[in-house]
């Protein structure tokens, strides 16, 4: 037989069902308890109710009745206790039927406004059978509420039951709302507390040298403003250190740019052990540092500090299995007697420090008059050097290169000047380091490539004696990924056959990264261009090299030509370069003879070709081909002689 199953009325877990009835009539509490709590007679009706359906077959539905947990108080008083201990035990009321009138204690406003005072949550229905109160009145003392409806006595009872049903549901939506709230404010509080570290990071990192985690350029402005005002309230002084690194970019160079990161971390590193807390060491940029030391209060602190960082520096920085040893170059000016004003001030500072590098090096000095007179030409001429390219103030020197035995010119060198507008000439020693600095060396470099290759041809196409044109490449010109295809450029713009093209290296422009070197050289002699070590015995001068790299000609650096004569030992390295380099068939070019001795010393020790003042000086394209067409009558440049000396990967194909 079909059973009836009553639906479950237990309250879930976050259901509160718990009522507070507060009436100074007992007979009140029991007919509440009578419509809202659970009743023997209707348990009963229900039995009856499956009871019969079981007889006639039929289904019944039990009738969805809600189950209050009902407690009393018979006082104001007593209901504001009861609901402040349901309060400590974690059941609160979910709503509350109170009396207007409850002699001789509170009465039902003044209950009220108790009961929210302690459970600000609590439903209320105000119960009422006079009329001594309007609704004007209870808003002046409760306000407008939604948790407040006011029922007439006597009440039926489905009104009784409509309110508890309806505020209990709304206390429980409440309170899901309040939960709801605190989540989402604890998202917020989260994700503010992320944001606000994500911008503490960002001002960090707009504040801070990434690299060093020093103070950038930003805050070095600041904390100089910051002193600045400190030294005029407090009428006293304070030092300003520029400190740069000397050769710094031979590092950079020779060892890649990550060994300089490392070697500028622990650069840093040290600097902060020689300054006081109140001191600022800041990274200005490239290799430059700049110390604040506001405790330093006159030019022998300031000098002092100077020697410390000396010091500190002094030790070598192993990076790559290799000990590189750094000095630094610091210029010293001091606030306010070098400077009232924070541009003046660096720029003082910064003129010490050039004027430092000018005396060797590895010093210090402090600013006096006249000093940034020396930067500021040398601004102008950093300012100069950018127009010069697209200005054509640019020129190629030509300095032959003559065979020892013969007297006969086969090659020359290609030189660049400068003629400066005001100036006029400017040598190379004064504007390829600056040019090198400030980036424009590859751009210089190009030009060098596509001039001397025009002039070249230039040369063939006017009937000039045949001739091989050297140019030099630095070691960043080296390392560029598109030399090749530079050069290449270059000889066909020219229409110049690549036998008739040189490029000379340095020895540390090639040993900087040996297994690179070797790809680029192997495409350079592929292409038909010849290679030559320049300053041979001044650098690396590692025997390997010379065996494993395609090159085809060793230039002897002019150190060891200038007392070939006098000096046994120069001599001796002179004759062993030279016997060296025949033996794995190469050939050697002697640099910076200016005497016949010199030259007869070469001669009888088997040096191949040789430059220099004795024969000539560099001189203009233009003189250069005079020079030539006097000394050769005619073409002498055979194909053995253009052909190969070394290499191994290309010989002279005519074209």
């Amino acid at each position: 037989m079909p059973n009836s199953t009553p639906r479950d009325n237990r309250p879930t877990p976050r259901d509160n069902r718990r009522i507070l009835i507060i009436d100074d009539n007992a007979a009140i509490h029991a007919d509440f308890r009578k419509v809202l709590g659970a009743q023997a007679e209707h348990t009963a009706q229900a039995a009856l109710d499956v009871l019969e359906a079981n007889l006639f077959g039929e289904t019944v539905v039990a009738a969805a009745r809600p189950n209050f947990d009902i407690d009393s108080a018979h006082q104001g008083q007593e209901g504001v206790a009861m609901a402040h201990q349901a309060l400590v035990e974690g059941r609160p009321y979910a709503m509350a039927f109170v009396d207007m009138r409850m002699p001789p204690g509170w009465d039902g406003l003044k209950t009220i406004e108790r009961l929210w005072a302690t459970d600000p949550d609590v439903q209320v229905v105000i119960c009422s059978a006079h009329t001594d109160y309007d609704w004007t009145e209870v808003v002046e003392r409760l306000g407008h509420s939604d948790r407040l409806l006011v029922l007439r006595k006597p009440a039926e009872p489905i009104e009784v039951l409509q309110c508890a049903t309806a505020l209990s549901r709304k206390w429980e939506n409440d309170k899901l709302v309040k939960e709801h709230v605190l989540r989402l404010e604890e998202v917020i509080k989260t994700r503010t507390r992320g944001l606000e570290a994500a911008n503490q990071q960002l001002r960090h990192l707009a504040t801070h040298d990434a690299l060093t985690g020093l103070p950038n350029r930003v805050l070095l402005d600041d904390r100089l403003q910051q002193a600045m005002a400190h030294a005029d309230r407090d009428m006293r002084s304070f030092a300003l250190l520029v400190c740069d690194l000397d050769r710094f970019k031979l590092i950079n160079d020779s060892l890649g740019h990550r060994a300089g990161d490392e070697l500028l971390q622990e650069v840093a590193r040290r600097l902060l052990t020689v300054v006081r807390t109140a001191d600022t060491v800041a990274r200005f940029g490239g290799d430059e540092f700049v110390l604040i030391g506001t405790s330093i209060g006159d030019a022998g602190d300031a000098e002092a500090l100077a020697a410390r960082v000396m010091d500190v520096l002094q030790a070598p920085v192993r990076i790559a299995a290799i000990d590189i040893h750094t000095s630094p170059s610091i210029g010293i000016a001091m606030y306010p007697d070098d400077g009232v004003s924070m541009q003046a001030l660096l720029a003082h500072a910064d003129a010490a420090m050039y004027s430092a590098k000018q005396h060797g090096r590895g010093n210090f000095r402090r600013y006096a008059p006249g000093m940034d007179a020396g930067t500021e030409e040398r601004v102008q001429l950093e300012s100069d050097l950018h127009n010069a390219l697209t200005q054509n103030q640019f020129e190629l020197y030509y300095q032959p290169k003559v065979d020892t035995q013969t007297g006969e010119v086969r090659s020359a060198e290609a030189l660049i000047r400068w003629v400066h507008p005001t100036r006029g000439i400017v040598s190379p020693a004064e504007f390829i380091p600056l040019a090198e600095e400030c980036g424009l060396i590859g751009t210089i470099g190009a030009w060098v490539i596509r001039e001397a290759c025009r002039q070249t041809r230039a040369w063939q196409i006017d009937g000039v004696p045949t001739l091989r044109v050297s140019v030099n490449l630095s070691a960043s010109q080296f390392r560029d990924s598109g030399l090749v295809d530079s050069i290449r450029s270059a000889l066909d713009d020219a229409d110049l056959q690549a036998r008739y093209l040189e490029v000379e290296l340095t020895e540390s422009a090639v040993m900087s990264d040996p297994e690179k070197s070797i790809a680029i050289l192997e495409q350079l002699s592929a292409m038909g261009v010849l290679v030559s070590v320049d300053d041979f015995g001044t650098g690396y001068s590692s025997m390997s090299y010379l065996r494993r790299f395609p090159i085809d000609k060793l230039k002897i650096d002019r150190v060891f030509i200038d007392e070939i004569v006098s000096r046994q030992e120069d001599a001796s390295i002179v004759r062993a370069i030279v016997s060296l380099a025949h033996s794995l068939r190469l050939k050697v070019v002697a640099e910076g003879v200016e005497t016949p001795a010199q030259l007869e010393f070469l001669k009888t020790a088997g040096c191949d070709e040789y430059q220099g003042y004795h024969f000539s000086r560099p001189l203009p394209a233009a003189d250069f081909e005079r020079l030539i067409r006097e000394s050769h009558p005619a073409d002498v440049l055979t194909e053995d002689e253009a052909a190969r000396t070394h290499s191994k990967l290309a010989a002279y194909v005519p074209r």
